[in-house]
């Protein structure tokens, strides 16, 4: 399949040349699109450089800081624009392992609409995280699963790949979230319209160089979120159930 790595970048000029490597080891046939929302260490720059010498990465300047979900919403216009049939979500702090990324693309080459890196489910695994962040993350994630009634164990992970078929039918110009919203909205449409959801198991290890973007309220603007969009959709099928028996009967 005609494949593009999405990576959104912002201040990760210590990274973007060491990721952008590994990727092109990983998957020498797949184009690189950076996003980058106007980095002023020179982040943009460097992957320009990179280009020069790997060639098939391309570099979207956005004017300013605009999130993670809004990044991606770009980047998902400019493949489906130009008639990609996958793209793939990582990040550009390592962490995320390049190495998973034809795992990912073989899932959905195999009839999966978005193949999801897990680390929630059997053979993934988060070192060196406090017993305190785990819990967070994992309960964060089954509520999610529970109050959207999605079959999806890791509904927060930022690390996979979609049909861009997919991705025409999710109507993208109302989605509103970002950050771990963003994964978690995402993945509640792709289940809405019907399709196949595939986790596989990922290490998910921190960065090493550079400073963490997420923050508390981010994490709090996701479960907002996951209430309402489970408020919002309960109440919609209880009225339409209400319409149906209201309408019924013979003549």
């Amino acid at each position: 399949m005609r494949a593009v790595v999405l990576i959104p970048t912002y201040q990760e000029a210590e990274n973007i040349a060491s990721i952008l490597q590994r990727v092109r080891a990983a998957v020498p046939s797949a184009s690189v699109l950076v996003i980058d929302d106007n980095s002023p260490d020179g982040t943009a720059e460097l992957a320009e450089a990179v280009n020069g010498e790997l060639g098939q990465i391309e570099v979207l300047r956005r004017p300013g800081k605009g999130g993670l979900g809004p990044a991606y919403l770009a980047g998902y216009r400019w493949a489906i624009d130009r008639d990609y049939e996958l793209v793939v979500d990582m990040d550009a702090d390592g962490s995320h392992n390049p190495a998973t990324v034809p795992d990912l693309i073989g899932v959905v080459d195999n009839g999966a609409d978005l193949a999801m890196g897990s680390r929630w489910i059997p053979g993934g695994s988060i070192p060196g995280w406090s017993f305190r962040r785990r819990m967070l993350s994992r309960w964060g994630n089954r509520y999610a699963s529970f109050a959207l009634g999605i079959d999806v164990k890791d509904a927060t992970g930022g690390f996979r790949a979609y049909r861009v078929a997919m991705l025409r039918r999710l109507d993208l110009a109302t989605v509103r979230a970002n950050g771990y919203g963003f994964q978690i909205e995402m993945a509640y449409r792709v289940v809405q319209r019907g399709g196949r959801v595939v986790e596989i198991p990922i290490e998910f290890k921190d960065r090493t160089l550079g400073m963490s973007k997420m923050s508390g309220n981010i994490i709090l603007e996701a479960l907002v979120l996951v209430t309402r969009w489970a408020v919002r959709d309960r109440l919609v099928h209880r009225g339409e159930r209400r319409s149906s028996v209201e309408g019924g009967g013979g003549t």
